[in-house]
């Protein structure tokens, strides 16, 4: 998880100047849709200025004519990328939490966030930190070791605190949504292994390159005995970013050499088919990954590439796919500050991630952190992030939903595993993106990006139907 101070916190600061109070909700999304009539549109909409939050709205018929300007147009037959879905990461403490809540408590809240059907978000794509992140109690890794001694045959490897919450929760999420796909991602490597000594900062040394790539197979086998599928890893969350506890420094040259000579060979020999995606870090630096693709020997071991955006615009995405059309391009993902702002944070993540992401090929769009505490709980301490708010608050069994909450559900519930990216036409005040699903509907997300309500129409293979949004509202379509 990025730890700028600055980017978080002007963020936070922008906010509360513009008169930001906290922004949540203790009620689910009420999204139950009736029977839809025939040809009809079905929309589920988030006001910010009403009370409106996920809510089924009633069915819009289609027409012959186009009865509104501005207009948006699908065009069905001009595809792009395939998405694997939408959804956030469960960090070690929101697991943590989650197992805190009594069981009954704990599955309901499981399916509403994992389920299919009404007033169940859906969500079909998880990222979990391999060992702790920032935002556990503590840090540690799979095989921490005495001062001055290194386990380079992994004897000592273990899956350790993550045994106790992040696996069970996993394996109650998976037995509500099995196709449910997992990416992994290391905040630093075992202390041993680095040049510092220390679990912050600091670099792998080349001489334990091998070591470290059987400890991600040992990882994805450890996963995988526990009935828990890892269908890709990164190599290394933010590498050109120090600062968290835990966190590892990885230059391009260096996750280049990894990936090449020991990472890719070592997947290979032990016919392990999890993905490996590089950079995990910000849109400022597409020539990260650039340069670690432009590897011959690297780039046959490589799916992707993967972003954040606390620095740099979105676009950044496109380059780096434009430069390698073969590669897959990934969003795994972005904060939200505590106390959270719906209006500000509805805006501002649909229109660069949910829209903004999808438009520059993005297979996935995540959100930073399933769930904290009241207090932004818990977190590691020199380093670890104590303004993020989860997409949820647990506070014992009791859940409050956040803004993430909303901005996840108007794409996970909809724009299903398989659905194609499609053609529509944009502008600065109605920015959108369209879907076909494996099903053969269509889905398409708008955002209301003006000061004003916005009319318009949009028109499509099967005819032409009529949106309407106040300032800073957003709507998702199926039909």
């Amino acid at each position: 998880m990025m730890n700028n101070t600055y980017c978080r916190y002007a963020w936070m600061m922008a906010f509360v100047l513009a008169g930001a109070t906290a922004c949540k909700t203790s009620r689910p999304a009420g999204f139950t849709p009736p029977p839809a009539a025939s040809q009809a549109v079905e929309c589920w909409l988030t006001d910010p200025d009403s009370t409106a939050r996920l809510e089924y709205q009633p069915v819009i018929h289609f027409s012959n004519t186009a009865s509104a300007a501005p207009l948006i147009t699908l065009n069905e037959q001009e595809t792009y990328q395939t998405m694997d879905g939408f959804g956030c990461t469960l960090t070690g403490g929101s697991a943590t939490l989650i197992m805190q809540m009594d069981a009954a408590s704990r599955q309901k809240l499981l399916q509403e966030l994992f389920g299919k059907g009404p007033n169940r978000l859906n969500m079909s794509y998880l990222r979990i930190s391999i060992a702790a992140s920032d935002m556990n109690a503590s840090v540690f890794s799979y095989d921490d070791m005495p001062t001055g001694q290194t386990d380079t045959t992994l004897a000592h490897f273990t899956l350790g605190p993550d045994q106790n919450d992040v696996v069970p929760v996993l394996q109650q999420i998976l037995k509500i949504n099995p196709m449910l796909k997992i990416l992994g991602s290391p905040w630093s490597a075992p202390v041993w292994m680095k040049d510092n000594g220390d679990t912050r900062g600091g670099s792998l040394l080349p001489r334990y390159y091998g070591a470290y790539a059987r400890y991600f197979v040992r990882y994805i086998q450890a996963m995988k005995a526990n009935g828990i599928p890892i269908n890709a890893i990164t190599v290394q969350n933010e590498p050109l970013h120090p600062g968290n506890n835990p966190s590892m420094k990885m230059l391009p040259e260096d996750q280049a050499a990894f990936v090449r000579d020991a990472l890719g060979p070592a997947f290979e020999r032990a016919h392990i088919k999890t993905k490996i995606i590089i950079y995990d870090h910000n849109c400022d630096r597409p020539d990260y990954p650039i340069t670690v693709l432009n590897d011959p020997e690297a780039n046959k071991y490589i799916d992707g590439s993967a972003f954040h955006l606390y620095g740099g615009k979105i676009e950044a995405m496109s380059e780096v796919h434009n430069a390698f059309p073969n590669k897959n391009i990934y969003f795994t993902e972005q904060w939200i500050g505590a106390p959270g702002h719906l209006k500000k944070d509805l805006d501002e993540h649909i229109r660069l991630l949910t829209i903004g992401a999808s438009r520059n090929w993005a297979r996935t769009v995540l959100e930073w952190n399933l769930a904290a505490d009241p207090h932004q709980n818990p977190h590691t301490d020199r380093g670890g992030c104590n303004g993020c708010l989860g997409a949820i608050t647990l506070d014992a069994s009791n859940v409050v939903r956040n803004p993430a909450y909303y901005i996840i559900g108007h794409a996970a519930a909809f724009v299903l595993p398989g659905a194609v990216r499609i053609a529509s036409n944009t502008s600065e005040e109605l920015p959108n993106v369209a879907f076909k699903r494996p099903d053969g509907k269509q889905v398409l997300i708008v955002l209301n990006h003006s000061q004003q309500a916005q009319t318009f129409t949009v028109v499509t293979n099967k005819g032409n139907f009529q949106g309407s949004l106040h300032a800073g509202a957003v709507a998702t379509y199926l039909w």
